[in-house]
């Protein structure tokens, strides 16, 4: 993956952050989140497009070295990948004044940046002009197709980027090897026979399933550092948290390569991580308190929408489900009220 954060100044009507702080602190910001940005910066388009192209051939590059690097001399030292800083006008080569406002390279142009109506006919002169300036007879022929020197450019079958497997997870996906079920079955002679605990026994089928999948590596656990809290520990025993930071001697359960990615407390990124897993065509779970799990409720509704309609809208094969775990559903008030205070 190559990031490109688009810098164009402004969002719908008022400057962004990082287009405001200076140059220095925004590379060492990205510096400090583990990226080496190449910056592209400029407002000629002819120029721009040079400048773009050297950039992102030598990000990818950057990228093959790194990977040759990990799958030929196995090196498993974190390494700072690169991005892309693009900084171009905000509203670029659209009108430059409107009415005597100025609109590219300023908030206004992430509105609607010519009105055509009735009342402002003297836009329409405008508008032809600013449409004309793409030079549309350059690009299509007589019957508004686009030129086959054109046409030949644009990638073919897996290579179109909707058309990538990796984009289609369904495609990819493969069953998820299951232990039986009875094999963890608490035995219950008589009510309040027994002392079990109903996580422990999860943590233990969930380490079953994470062993039964090692070979095909399609299973991960996520969550915000709670996996040995809701007492799902049984996993470390087959498996440790995915880690290329810095470790020291009393560090438990941390290594290179792992299925659990739990170092993070954000329950946004642990929800985010799942669902680009799970569109990978793989399987996943991600577990947090009851109390704190209702904080990704919106990302999980905007999933399950997109899931419904990708078999429908985009024609692409339908992905696993996404395993959301809620714990501790008896102490939220307390939950809350620990935290808050």
């Amino acid at each position: 993956m190559l990031p490109i954060l688009h810098l164009n100044g402004y969002k719908i009507s008022n400057p962004t952050v990082l287009s405001r702080i200076e140059h220095e602190e925004l590379e060492q910001f990205i510096r400090g989140c583990g990226w080496i940005p190449y910056f592209v910066e400029g407002d000629e388009p002819e120029a721009m497009h040079q400048l773009m192209a050297a950039t992102l051939e030598a990000a990818i590059e950057e990228i093959r070295r790194i990977q040759t690097n990990a799958r030929v001399q196995h090196e498993i030292t974190r390494p700072r990948w690169p991005m892309i800083v693009l900084r171009s006008p905000k509203g670029w080569t659209g009108p430059k004044v409107v009415d005597g406002l100025q609109i590219e390279g300023t908030f206004r142009a992430h509105q609607v940046p010519l009105l055509v109506d009735p009342e402002h006919p003297e836009h329409v002169q405008q508008l032809e002009e600013w449409m004309k300036s793409y030079k549309a007879e350059e690009l299509f022929d007589q019957d508004g197709r686009l030129i086959s020197e054109l046409a030949e450019l644009a990638p073919k079958g897996a290579r179109r980027m909707g058309a990538n497997p990796h984009a289609n997870g369904g495609l990819l996906l493969r069953d998820l090897r299951m232990p039986d079920f009875h094999d963890h079955a608490v035995h219950v002679p008589s009510p309040g026979g027994v002392d079990a605990q109903d996580t422990l026994v999860l943590g233990s089928f969930l380490r079953d399933v994470a062993k039964l999948n090692q070979e095909q590596r399609n299973f991960r656990i996520f969550g915000p550092d709670e996996t040995l809290s809701n007492l799902l520990g049984a996993v470390f025993e087959v498996t440790n948290r995915q880690w290329d930071a810095r470790q020291v001697s009393n560090d438990e359960f941390l290594a290179p390569t792992g299925r659990v990615l739990d170092s993070m407390l954000s329950e946004h990124q642990c929800e985010g991580w799942l669902e680009g897993y799970l569109l990978t065509g793989r399987h996943g779970l991600f577990n947090s308190y009851e109390a704190f799990i209702r904080i990704i409720d919106s990302m999980f509704s905007q999933h399950a929408s997109i899931c419904r309609l990708m078999p429908i809208a985009y024609c692409q094969s339908s992905i696993t489900a996404c395993g959301v775990d809620t714990m501790s559903t008896w102490s939220w008030p307390e939950s809350m009220r620990c935290r808050n205070g």
